[in-house]
């Protein structure tokens, strides 16, 4: 149900503008409806904010995926593994990371986070 996750999103940006969170999920929402200049739009935001504060490459990478783009999704998990991100303890069951699981850098990526297989 995108429209009805999408108005949430917006919602929660309403309550707290700019939070980051928010707005990566606002762009999950835009990619999962199809509909891919907004969701480019909330990635150019990410990034834009990323030079204020700090962003999560996880979020990105959840977008890039939900977008079908996946090297930049895993150019996103690395970056955050490089980063020693937290929010990366989540990828072994993020269902929204699923089409990149057959992926050889997603398995060496798993590996080096020490998950069990």
């Amino acid at each position: 149900m995108p429209e009805i996750a999408i108005s949430a999103a917006q919602n929660a940006l309403r309550c707290s503008p700019g939070a980051v969170m928010y707005l990566a999920s606002l762009g999950e929402c835009y990619a999962a409806l199809g509909n891919r200049q907004e969701a480019q739009k909330m990635l150019d935001h990410l990034h834009d904010l990323s030079k204020q504060q700090y962003v999560t490459p996880y979020f990105l990478a959840r977008i890039y995926a939900a977008l079908g783009r996946k090297e930049e999704a895993l150019h996103s998990l690395e970056a955050g593994y490089v980063e020693r991100t937290s929010s990366l303890v989540f990828m072994k069951v993020d269902a929204r990371l699923d089409e990149l699981r057959t992926e050889p850098r997603f398995h060496d990526l798993m590996r080096r986070m020490n998950f069990p297989d």
